[in-house]
């Protein structure tokens, strides 16, 4: 399908266009739709499921960098919705970048949370603030870092020749940065790694730098107040580096319905490293949008080994994550 400015969008659909519910998933950033393959199977017996990569990400077209802005993004998402689920109730699920584009929906277009939209997940994300953590950093190093980062980003725009050649893909560097700055504290596997790995070395260069801006200048906790009537699920890993617990303790205050699940150990990429917790907080959340549904249990999802697993802590009762299938 097309943006509003032309940009092509790469749609992935899966299930009946009368499916009693739609499950939307938007993706993070330097990521692509194939990182809700997990939840997408997890959570085929609840409805249709909408994936697409957003613009210069993955499949879809590249965009010109002052398109690359929450607000393009969500408009790119209020397409998406118009072309693919044109009625029908919806629940959207975003990570990362991928929920602050759907904060960035609630601000232009309120009306159709409630309505259209009857459950939001908004999973290792923010509302605004990340200028001022940078990566888990020291107060002072933090500080240094975000006077440097305006240069970094426009660097990557105008001379990413010279970052490709020194971004190492796929070497033990790259692996370890990621492992560092994408997972927890808890055994991932190498390919879990690998995966965000390549995902990651795939989004060019001149694409993160556009981005950058948009990211660190986001400020959306007042579009919040439209999640208030909203069943809403925050999920995060309490060693996110990226989006860091306070950022979802501060959404949770501004959405006191919501339900604030965190997921110990885990790190940003929470959703490729529990994904079988991640697939049960969002079945929970279904269930108590649409109690009378009937849905289909499935025993993969539960918890193996009750002493191999890490506590997942949640504002309504004490749940468990799990291991890494």
């Amino acid at each position: 399908m097309i943006a509003s400015d032309g940009v092509s969008l790469h749609v992935d659909e899966i299930g009946p266009s009368d499916a009693t519910l739609t499950l939307v998933f938007v993706h993070g950033f330097c990521m692509t739709a194939d990182a809700w393959s997990s939840q997408r199977r997890h959570l085929a017996d609840l409805g249709r499921t909408v994936c697409y990569d957003q613009r210069a990400h993955g499949r879809s077209g590249p965009s010109d960098a002052e398109h690359c802005t929450l607000a393009q993004l969500a408009d790119d998402l209020l397409r998406v919705l118009d072309d693919r689920v044109p009625t029908g109730p919806i629940a959207l699920i975003g990570h990362s970048m991928g929920g602050m584009t759907i904060l960035g929906l609630a601000e232009t277009h309120p009306e159709l949370f409630g309505d259209r939209i009857v459950a939001v997940a908004l999973l290792s994300t923010s509302a605004g603030g990340l200028a001022r953590s940078v990566l888990g950093l020291p107060a002072m190093v933090a500080t240094a870092a975000r006077r440097t980062l305006p240069g970094v980003a426009a660097a990557m725009r105008h001379s990413p020749s010279v970052l490709e050649r020194a971004r190492w893909r796929g070497s033990s560097l790259s692996r370890a940065l990621t492992r560092r700055l994408g997972f927890g504290t808890t055994h991932v596997p190498d390919e879990v790694v690998d995966r965000l790995e390549r995902m990651i070395a795939d989004t060019p260069i001149p694409v993160v730098g556009a981005f950058l801006r948009t990211l660190l200048d986001h400020d959306r906790l007042a579009a919040t107040g439209v999640l208030r009537d909203v069943p809403t699920l925050l999920l995060v890993g309490d060693a996110d580096l990226m989006t860091p617990l306070e950022h979802s303790r501060a959404l949770a205050e501004a959405v006191p319905a919501a339900e604030l699940s965190v997921e110990a150990g885990a790190g940003h990429a929470v959703i490729l490293e529990r994904p079988n917790a991640v697939s049960a907080r969002l079945r929970e959340l279904i269930d108590r949008t649409l109690p009378g549904r009937r849905v289909c249990r499935r025993p993969s999802l539960r918890p193996m080994t009750p002493s191999l697993r890490p506590m997942t802590r949640t504002r309504r009762i004490p749940t468990t994550g799990d291991r890494q299938p």
